[in-house]
């Protein structure tokens, strides 16, 4: 029997990827142009810069995709690409690539929702277990679903505000610790104290239930940074890194635990770009592990924006015949809910 073998696109901010997998699961190929030394500079994602380098690359990338993997266009049974959330200049180039390529091959085209397809990262290292709550963390989403295939999900509760991801970045631009801010923020706050602030935790306890809130936490660390600098004090950054990240970590491990006892899945899954986090996939495995659960994530190269991700997520959809038309557009603000009522 044949593979089905779905080319992923991603292009949503500043990585230019694109992958082959078959059948939902297996990785032929996973190639990852990263943008981050053109936006260190500027501290962040600049969008119009993110837009004009996925045009410049998107056709070399799609090509050393197919190289890698040892296939030909007409290998393809379907074309999968994301088109939103996510920047719209950025978006627009991977849409207009895949619908380029479905048009002249003559193969179906299959939209995903971004947030969906770093639930689908766990898809290829991982056979899950129904049902499980996955947990998606990254710059622009902090959410909770209940799952009972790799289709079906229930959104549980979502970030009110800012998300974990986003309050990361902010909080490493003002500890001076530069972008990605997520990973400096970790590597920081390895040699910090967390006792020595306390910040506030939005939503603890039955507070919103399964809901997220960081704009607050966000904003007192950076209120006490202004503090600080005020009164000519010294600030160690490595404390209000551990500090801030165990405030972050604390909410999200107590509303995920939380939600895995409410539906009573014995897996729990985590993606995203923040699941990269080294103190959050310990808390959340031990925490879990003491209720007699598991918990699964997605090796580092997987946890970030890539295309194989994207592929998994087609490939669901391409099997229930789920197809876009011409006239996809890009949707720089989608629901994950979307996906879930495609």
């Amino acid at each position: 029997m044949s593979e089905t073998l779905i080319l992923g696109i991603e292009t949503s901010c500043d990585e230019t990827a694109a992958a082959v997998v078959a059948d939902g699961n297996k990785m032929h190929s996973n190639i990852i142009a990263s943008q981050i030394e053109d936006h260190c500079k500027f501290g962040g994602v600049v969008p119009e810069i993110a837009s004009r380098k996925h045009l410049e690359i998107i056709n070399d990338v799609v090509a050393q995709a197919l190289a890698e993997a040892g296939v030909t266009f007409a290998d393809l049974s379907a074309i999968a690409v994301t088109h939103g959330p996510g920047l719209v200049g950025a978006l627009l180039v991977g849409v207009n690539a895949a619908k380029t390529l479905a048009y002249a091959l003559d193969k179906p085209l299959v939209a995903v929702n971004h947030i969906f397809s770093h639930v689908a990262a766990n898809f290829l290292v991982h056979h899950i277990e129904f049902p499980a709550v996955c947990l998606v963390v990254s710059g622009g989403h902090t959410s909770l679903l209940y799952m009972t295939s790799r289709f079906d999900a229930v959104l549980l509760g979502a970030t009110r505000d800012d998300a974990a991801g986003e309050a990361f970045d902010k909080v490493a631009r003002v500890l001076g610790l530069g972008y990605p801010g997520g990973p400096a923020v970790d590597r920081a706050a390895r040699n910090g104290d967390s006792s020595a602030f306390v910040f506030p935790r939005a939503f603890s306890g039955q507070d919103e239930v399964f809901n997220f809130s960081f704009s607050g936490l966000k904003s007192a660390v950076i209120n006490t940074l202004h503090n600080l600098r005020q009164k000519n004090e010294v600030v160690n950054t490595a404390d209000v890194a551990a500090s801030f990240q165990h405030a972050v970590v604390e909410i999200l491990v107590e509303k995920t635990r939380a939600a895995a006892r409410s539906k009573q899945a014995q897996t729990v899954l985590l993606a995203g770009g923040v699941a990269a986090n080294s103190l959050l996939r310990r808390r959340l495995a031990q925490a879990l592990e003491q209720d007699g659960r598991r918990l699964l994530y997605p090796p580092m190269e997987l946890c970030t924006d890539n295309a194989a991700m994207v592929a998994a997520a087609g490939y669901d959809l391409f099997k229930r015949q789920k197809f876009a038309g011409l006239d996809l557009n890009a949707t720089p603000v989608l629901d994950i809910n979307w996906h879930l009522h495609y």
